[in-house]
Formats: C-alpha cells, sequence, structure tokens
C-alpha cells in the first residue's frame, strides 16, 4: 500500500459540519487502496459504558472523487451528542492499515505505540459555514459600467470616445457607458436568464476602471449619482435580480484623502500607518515601487497598498461596506485582491456587515486554493480560478482525455466543504483575461464550454458581452463597448437564444447546482465528456468526428446533434425519467 500517499486532517475539508446535525469526513489515500473506513463513536463514550479503553464503530466509506494520483474517500455521519472521534481503516489486496493523528501503521500494530485519535469536538450551529442560500441559485453578470451602456440621459461631452471605436484604447480612455445605462437594460438581462449583477467599481477615480479609487463614498460622476444606484438597484430587485459592488480594499488611488494627507505630512500625518512606506523619500516621479519605498498593487505607485492590519483603516471600511448595504441595499461584496488583505480585517467586517444584512454575499478575488478564508467567518465563496483553468486547458490540450477533464474537475472538487462549492463563483473570463471566445476555435466550442459551467456545482457568471459573444485577446481589447446596434437589429439572436436555453437548463434542474456528479467513459471516444447528474446527462464531444449518443432520453439542450449522432463541438444535454 501507498502509505505516503494517505493524509486526513481535522479541518478545512478533511472534516466538517455540512449542516448543524451533519460531519463531514475526508480521507486522502493513492489509487491502490480498494476500500476505506471511518471508525468512529463519541469521544466519551467508553466513561458511559464505564470502559477504560475507548472503541470506535466502523463505517465504510464511498469513493467520492478520483483525482490524478489520488482517490478521496467521504461519508457523512450524524454524530449523536454533536461530538465526533475517529481514525481509519484503509485496505489494499490484503493489507489492512489504521491510519491516526500521529501515526499510520498495520492494524496489527496498531497498539504498539500510543494512539491519538482525530477529532471533531462539537458542532456549534454558528460555526457551520453557511453561504446565503440565495447565491446557490444565481446566475451572475459582470459588467464594466463604462463600456456596457449610455443611458437615455448621456449629454455626451468631449472626453468620452464615440462609442466602439475601440482603436489603442488606454485606462484614461472613457466611452460613457452609466448606471442609468445599466438600468435601462435590466429587461434585457432578465431575458436573459441573469438574476445577479456584478458591477467592477463605481466610486471616484480618474480611470475608467475605478481600481484605483479616490473616494468610497462617491460615486464617479463618469457613472452617475447615488440616486442613480438607488434606482437601479431597487428596480434590479423588483426584478429579481440581486447586485454586488466591487470593494478595492487591498489598495488606493493616489487621490485618497488618508494618502493625499501622507504626502503632505509624512511621519507626522495621522493616516501614516494607514500605508507600508519604508523609506523616507517616498515620494518620486516614478510608475514603479520595485524599489521598496512604500508596497503597492504590483508595482504600480498610482495605486499605494493600504495597511489592513491597522484598526483605524479596519473601522473605516466595515463603517463603508455596512453603509453600502444598509443605505443602497447592496447584496454582495467581491474583494479586489482578496488574499492580500489581513484575515483580521475580513473577519471584523463580516461581522458587522452581516449583523446590518445577514444574507450578504461576500466574495473574495483569490486565483489559487482559498480555504483560509472560508471557514464561515471571512468569505462566503471566492472566484473559482482553478476551475476555470481546468475547463479551459482542456480545450487548450488536445491530447488531454475525459479522464483528465475529470481528474481536473475532481482536484477543484476537493478543495472546499460542499456548501461553498456550491456558492463558488465560476466564470470563463472576466476583465483581467482573454475573453473565452478568443480561447475558442469558434462559437460551438464556446457552448460546449458554457454547457460546463451552467451544469457544474457553483453560481455561473457571464462577462457581459459573452452572450454575443464579444471578442478581445487580452487588456483593454477585452474590454471592448457593447455594440447594442447589432445587437438589437437581431445579428446575434442566434447563438444567444442558444445560451438563453442553456440558462433555462441551470434554472429548470436543481440537479445541476448539486455537487454530484457521476463521469462515464467510452474509450473508443477519449475526448467525449459525459456526466450524469441525477436525472441529466451532459455529452460534449471534443473528438474530431462525430460520436453516436443513446437516444434515451428527453433533449432538453443540444448543439450540433442530429438523431442519435453528436457532431464535431457538439453539445447533448439529456433528461431521463
Amino acid at each position: 500500500m501507498n502509505i505516503s500517499a494517505i493524509r486526513h486532517r481535522s479541518a478545512g475539508s478533511g472534516c466538517y459540519a455540512l449542516d448543524a446535525d451533519t460531519v463531514v469526513l475526508n480521507l486522502t489515500t493513492g489509487c491502490d487502496v480498494e476500500r476505506a473506513f471511518a471508525v468512529c463513536e463519541d469521544p466519551f463514550i467508553h466513561e458511559l459504558n464505564r470502559k477504560k479503553i475507548w472503541e470506535g464503530e466502523p463505517h465504510e466509506m464511498k469513493r467520492a472523487f478520483e483525482c490524478e494520483h489520488n482517490l478521496v474517500w467521504s461519508i457523512e455521519l450524524k454524530p449523536e451528542y454533536k461530538r465526533l472521534q475517529y481514525y481509519f481503516i484503509a485496505e489494499a489486496k490484503g493489507e489492512r492499515y489504521c491510519v491516526f493523528e500521529n501515526k499510520t501503521c498495520p492494524e496489527s500494530e496498531r497498539d504498539k505505540i500510543s494512539t491519538e485519535f482525530f477529532k471533531f469536538p462539537w458542532i456549534n450551529p454558528g460555526d457551520v459555514i453557511a453561504p446565503p442560500k440565495w447565491v446557490r441559485d444565481t446566475v451572475w453578470y459582470q459588467i464594466m459600467p463604462d463600456r456596457f451602456a449610455r443611458g437615455n440621459n448621456f449629454a455626451g461631452g468631449k472626453k468620452f470616445r464615440k462609442w466602439g471605436a475601440f482603436s489603442n484604447p488606454g485606462c484614461n480612455d472613457f466611452y460613457g457607458g452609466n448606471l442609468k445605462g445599466i438600468t435601462e437594460r435590466l429587461p434585457y438581462l432578465k431575458k436573459l436568464g441573469i438574476s445577479g449583477l456584478y458591477l467592477t467599481p463605481i466610486f471616484l477615480s480618474n480611470t475608467n476602471h475605478k481600481y484605483n479609487t479616490f473616494d468610497y463614498r462617491v460615486i464617479d460622476p463618469d457613472f452617475g449619482t447615488e440616486e442613480d444606484l438607488t434606482e437601479l438597484i431597487e428596480k434590479a430587485h423588483s426584478m429579481g435580480i440581486r447586485v454586488m459592488l466591487d470593494a478595492v480594499f487591498n489598495h488606493c488611488g493616489t487621490e485618497f484623502f488618508a494618502w493625499r494627507d501622507v504626502c503632505e505630512k509624512g511621519r507626522d500625518s495621522e493616516y501614516f500607518d494607514w500605508f507600508f512606506i519604508n523609506k523616507n523619500k517616498f515620494l518620486k516621479h516614478s510608475f514603479t515601487t520595485r524599489d521598496g519605498r512604500y508596497y503597492t498593487f504590483s508595482f504600480w505607485s498610482p495605486m499605494p497598498k493600504l495597511n489592513t492590519n491597522t484598526p483605524a483603516v479596519q473601522r473605516y471600511f466595515s463603517e463603508l461596506c455596512v453603509h453600502w448595504v444598509r443605505d443602497f441595499d447592496v447584496d454582495g461584496i467581491r474583494f479586489d485582491v482578496g488574499d492580500e488583505v489581513s484575515h483580521s480585517f475580513i473577519r471584523r467586517l463580516n461581522n458587522d456587515v452581516k449583523a446590518a444584512k445577514p444574507d450578504v454575499f461576500l466574495l473574495g478575488e483569490i486565483w489559487s486554493d482559498s480555504i483560509s478564508w472560508l471557514n464561515g467567518y471571512e468569505y462566503d465563496s471566492v472566484m473559482n480560478y482553478p476551475f476555470s483553468g481546468a475547463v479551459g486547458d482542456f480545450w487548450r490540450c488536445g491530447d488531454m482525455t475525459a479522464h483528465d477533464f475529470m481528474h481536473r474537475l475532481n482536484f477543484c472538487r476537493c478543495l472546499y466543504p460542499r456548501q461553498v462549492n456550491e456558492t463558488l463563483f465560476n466564470f470563463l473570463d472576466t476583465h483581467d483575461t482573454a475573453r473565452v471566445r478568443d480561447t475558442c476555435a469558434n462559437d460551438d466550442v464556446l457552448l460546449q464550454k458554457l454547457a460546463v459551467i451552467f451544469t457544474c456545482a457553483g453560481t455561473p457568471c457571464l462577462y457581459y458581452g459573452t452572450e454575443i459573444p464579444l471578442r478581445g485577446v487580452k487588456t483593454p481589447y477585452n474590454r471592448g463597448c457593447m455594440p447594442w446596434d447589432e445587437i438589437e437589429s437581431g445579428v446575434h439572436d442566434g447563438f444567444k437564444s442558444r445560451l438563453e436555453k442553456l440558462i433555462k437548463v441551470r434554472s429548470s434542474f436543481p440537479e445541476t447546482k448539486k455537487d454530484e456528479m457521476e463521469f462515464v467513459f467510452d474509450e473508443a471516444h477519449p475526448r467525449l465528456i459525459c456526466y450524469k447528474k441525477g436525472k441529466l446527462s451532459v455529452y460534449i464531444n471534443a473528438e474530431s468526428e462525430s460520436v453516436k449518443i443513446p437516444s434515451d432520453g428527453e433533449v432538453v439542450f443540444d448543439n450540433n446533434y442530429e438523431k442519435t449522432s453528436l457532431k464535431k463541438d457538439g453539445v447533448l444535454i439529456l433528461r431521463h425519467k
């Protein structure tokens, strides 16, 4: 048995409370393990029975995930007294090994040295990770306000470029999209099937992206007024659409009041400890901070990094977020560069904001394994970059098989507790990446990728324009203007209607939202993806030729499918009785 591959921690995704009654245990082993058991009981049961030695009852675990080099075994338990003590037994080719917290040994040698058991001390209801329930049912749509739509009240102005004229745009080129424009397009988004808006920053700044915020309490006049934001949120809510704002608290812009004060007074400023300033002569006319004179986002001097360990900084931004949710009824907050702000800052903000609005959604922008922030006291969810990478790589690497695809998805599914998996923010592109259409050979491949995010656990997000589908390889060309003339003339109706149907599948079949899926393989067609979710079967043909699919169900979505033949780049979703 490959002992070195066996691992478990009674924390994170290894052991967690699924709800107020249920504990989930996950054990990782090598692929050679054939069976696994959790041996568990209440940690004090032997005292109740007047025994000197604690003994547990064995429960066979199910093989939950197959990853590239490992298996993950899982079991759900409902401890009667809310406590659990346990160890594992792994079995392969007649060998049985016991897995304790302090050792892994053959079953025959388990008592040679002292044994330390794993423990789940107590299911405290307040400690159960519980993202807002509404999030799982949401289909998000990310908007950069400057590029989405101009409202009918748009008055023009010399600084605004002609809508859609996209030759050599920079961060200081403005096109006049605004909050009114978004409000007026809400019926369009509702028809598409959108139920959540994620707006990139809308507060005062001198750039079109607004990630160098000058004033977090003033809506940038380019976008409108507080009244415009209130109108947008109220109308969105009346249509069943939630609204999430972007919070840029890792860094600010150079006109932020605290930074201006520091630049004027230096170490005598009361805001000096709001930043990470390392040298007395920190003001230079240099765009880069590679010399380390002060810390910034990346090395960009116009974005000085905020010290979110400082109590005054924590208080300022916590009160700001309470203002957003209390006075504007904001439903969610997305935290830019969410892995660089301090844990203590997010814990305080979580406590204060959820006291004002318990079901507000806190989303962290983190590009890697994020378990440290997903403990129930910080973020509710994170942007699921590992998932986006897994989907993108399958079509990028033509030699990857459906088995490889399953391994990559299962790796993502193993990272977090199930209730977190079902609210992860799944996407194919954002304002920080190439538009997904430019990573696809054609529109049919784009529909294949979209079929994955709309049938997998996690809350899917479309980057504005994907529905037409808008193109753009990299910044700033991935931030083009929505071509409303083309949309309204019907040029893009064909693709958009197919996407609307796919989104409807998401809303009509609850199993698409659950973190349960069973892969089925056709060895004759290694790049045919097939997985089952409840009564649904999803087929995605990435082969170079057509594949015959059994016609034993109702077609609820298809593209490039005829009779029983799923053509190259085709998608088929069947519903079985």
